[in-house]
């Protein structure tokens, strides 16, 4: 599973795809709760219903992103544990501070660094 190509580009992409796809979530409840300030004003004998109706399903999908990040970054600290290039270049340190210090964007730029940038590498030798 280290060595596929898929989910290495699954593990590389999805948390920041799925991280802005959530803050465009975000956004639209925001624009949809100050749009209906007016509505809100003149009904404000019920329960809040309209502020708390997304909520539930904006921290579910919070809680997926949080899982997909912390699978991302075990993922690719095993895979550059498993990395000789690393290994000879010292270079292992350098990549696990980077992958925990910038999260989602460690990765990606592990992915495109050390995986599809030797990946081409490889194809042009042979």
């Amino acid at each position: 599973m280290i060595h596929n190509k898929f989910w290495q580009a699954f593990f590389a992409l999805s948390p920041i795809i799925i991280f802005f796809i959530i803050m465009l979530g975000y956004f639209a409840f925001i624009f949809s709760l100050l749009s209906n300030i007016p509505e809100l004003e003149r009904s404000h004998d019920g329960p809040p219903e309209v502020i708390l109706s997304w909520l539930g399903i904006f921290l579910f999908v919070l809680f997926l992103v949080i899982l997909l990040s912390l699978a991302s970054l075990i993922f690719y600290i095993v895979h550059a544990v498993q990395n000789p290039n690393l290994r000879k270049n010292n270079l292992l340190l350098l990549w696990i501070l980077l992958f925990v210090f910038v999260s989602g964007l460690g990765q990606l730029i592990y992915w495109l660094v050390e995986i599809v940038a030797k990946r081409n590498e490889a194809a042009l030798e042979q």
